[in-house]
């Protein structure tokens, strides 16, 4: 059944347009992704739907009686309630029901004497237990806990929310709409402010949710695991894929594949007909010209096929001026902490060249401050680091506090990099779609994304061979996450990443190391290795089953090797890749010499022109069989 429909959304703030002929419909439990480049309309598209902003154009329709929940309308927090006193609020009703239970058990108690107002006390209390079970009278108090313990907040169950983060009032606030079960969600970025273990309990609490969901995210993980259907704004208007996210990336690519392919034979199907055309003008004769004026008027009656489009994405590739030394990073004993807490002592950490490793932990366990440690930021409170030969680290800060916010785009970057000329400055700002007049911008008025990109410019151009990447998807779009992780795929250097993408960590760790405790515990592999590990072991805080020295490092070296062996298996499907390029380009030209009336003026030419294209063709045939096998 279908909850929500809508159909030619418009909507302009001024000049720009924003949203320009939407069109959605939602059925009846259906978990849908709504993703986007960052500032396609997302989240205006959401806030249409929840009744805070109006479409300029078009219809919106819901099924009547519609209860929708979405986390900036569940109001603000007094500050004066605690934080259980909030959550258990949502089933005030329910406590009413119980309350009213009670009153009229003891009336039927008194009514003992009188059948007739026990008759009718007994039909009310009846209505009251059916309410009372439909409201989850018996499993309330439970399901709070849950929602306490889900999203990390038992520990202040006690506290008033006036002593919570920013952080901490919207998990709050989220756990009491999910609490008051509306028919729809609409979850705007769910899983900020949310470590792992939050995120994992919230896409199990979703999966199970009897509403329908529409949620916003950038975490590609979360949608694979919740949604079953996807919706892709892009340039205003919506296109909807069956599958999760990662299904509907497929879909996507082979429909704009399909497109553009229709596209380019109907461009070329008209070049011909041009030069048909053409050539019968020249015969000017009675007969070529009725032919020719024949042919013009099918040519007009043609439909046109739109050129597809694609929202602009960055594109770029690390590079390194030199080679590291085998041992990149030895730290030992490594304690730090503030105020009398302990963040992590006693910590450990060996990074060999062209390790690829993840740092993850829950929020506060110190991941961030770790880094600062290493590159110099904070002093240790004990312990020792040391690096290795030939190491030049490039560090990448999630806040961009290393900005200047007074200076414009471009003399942030210029002044980093005054060797180069201003040219070369401003083509790598555009390879981060920062063009035109966008470079004049000062920094102070640029998004979060915007301040992130400008980093990643400054990052590529240092050429570091170790990584330090501190939560480094923030803020970026999907496109550019995924132009990230292939950049990071052909880098050649060592990457340390500290990050709560789990899709991310899956593209480019080869290993995960867990801060937790105060201790670094390391697991080989990507982030489904050491999910399935942890989850094998039973062992919900994270340990390896204790294994000898000998063992561990016979498993590294294996490691290492399996890597060695990828990184070769990706080179040459990137060599074979760049073949099949240059000889479809070859076969596009050939297309266009074949497609000229004046090669059939020598027909010689023309079937020899032919013979070497059947060639080719078969060439690129066998390169694209080569390429499945190698990519198998």
């Amino acid at each position: 059944m279908i909850i929500l429909s809508l159909q030619g959304i418009r909507k302009s703030f001024g000049t720009h347009e924003v949203l320009r002929d939407a069109s959605l419909t939602l059925q009846e439990g259906e978990r849908m992704g709504l993703v986007g480049v960052n500032g396609s309309g997302k989240s205006t598209l959401m806030k249409i739907i929840a009744g805070l902003e109006t479409p300029d154009e078009g219809t919106l329709s819901m099924q009547k009686g519609l209860r929708i929940g979405y986390l900036t309308q569940q109001g603000e927090l007094s500050g004066d309630e605690t934080v259980l006193r909030v959550l258990e609020s949502v089933f005030d009703p329910v406590v009413a029901l119980e309350q009213e239970m009670r009153e009229t058990e003891k009336a039927m108690a008194e009514a003992a004497g009188d059948p007739e107002l026990l008759r009718r006390l007994g039909g009310r209390y009846d209505a009251l237990t059916r309410a009372f079970e439909d409201g989850n009278g018996y499993g309330w108090r439970s399901q709070v806990q849950g929602v306490l313990a889900g999203l990390d907040l038992r520990d202040y169950q006690d506290q008033k929310t006036s002593i919570l983060s920013g952080g901490e009032r919207t998990r709050l606030c989220l756990g009491r709409m999910l609490l008051s079960g509306p028919d729809l969600l609409l979850l705007d970025e769910p899983t900020n402010h949310l470590d792992l273990k939050s995120i994992a309990w919230l896409e199990d609490y979703l999966q199970t949710y009897r509403g329908a969901v529409l949620v916003i995210s950038h975490d590609r993980y979360f949608m694979d695991h919740v949604c079953g259907k996807m919706a892709e704004l892009l340039m205003g208007s919506i296109e909807t894929y069956t599958g999760n996210y990662t299904e509907y990336l497929e879909k996507r690519t082979a429909v704009y594949e399909v497109r553009m392919k229709a596209w380019q034979m109907q461009q070329k199907e008209i070049a011909r007909e041009e030069a048909i055309i053409a050539t019968y003008r020249r015969f000017n004769r009675e007969k070529s010209i009725r032919a020719a004026e024949s042919r013009e008027k099918r040519l007009e009656k043609m439909e046109r096929l739109e050129k597809p489009q694609e929202e602009g994405a960055i594109h770029f590739r690390f590079e390194t001026r030199r080679r590291t030394g085998e041992d990149v990073l030895v730290a030992e004993g490594l304690s730090k902490g503030y105020q009398g807490r302990t963040l992590f002592s006693e910590l450990k950490m060996h990074v060999r060249s062209g390790d690829r490793i993840a740092l993850i932990g829950d929020n506060g366990t110190g991941k961030s401050t770790l880094f600062k440690c290493l590159i110099g930021q904070e002093k240790p409170d004990a312990g020792m680091i040391r690096w290795g030969a030939g190491v030049d680290i490039g560090y990448y800060d999630q806040h961009q506090a290393g900005l200047d916010g007074g200076k414009t785009v471009l003399d942030e970057v210029w002044d980093r990099f005054p060797r180069l000329e201003q040219y070369e400055v401003r083509g790598a700002l555009g390879q981060f779609l920062f063009t035109g007049d966008e470079v004049f911008s000062p920094v102070s008025t640029l998004s979060g994304g915007e301040k992130g990109r400008v980093a990643l410019t400054e990052l590529m151009l240092r050429k570091d061979n170790v990584l330090l990447l501190d939560e480094p998807t923030n803020h970026l779009d999907m496109d550019s996450r995924e132009v990230l992780e292939e950049a990071l795929e052909g880098f050649e250097g060592t990457i340390i990443a500290i990050s709560h993408d789990r899709y991310f960590i899956n593209r480019f760790a080869q290993k995960v190391c867990v801060l937790e405790e105060g201790r670094l515990k390391e697991y080989l592999g990507n982030y489904d290795a050491y999910f399935q590990k942890v989850s094998r072991d039973q062992l919900p805080d994270g340990d390896l089953p204790a294994m000898t020295r000998t063992a561990a490092e016979r498993e590294k070296k294996k490691s290492r090797e399996e890597q060695r062996q990828e990184k070769a298996r990706k080179d040459a499907l990137k060599a074979l890749e760049r073949e099949i390029a240059d000889a479809e380009e070859a076969a596009s030209e050939m297309e266009r010499r074949l497609a000229d009336p004046e090669t059939w003026g020598n027909p010689e030419e023309g079937a020899r022109l032919t013979k070497e294209y059947n060639i080719l063709k078969e060439t690129i045939d066998g390169l694209y069989e080569k390429w499945a096998a190698a990519e198998g």
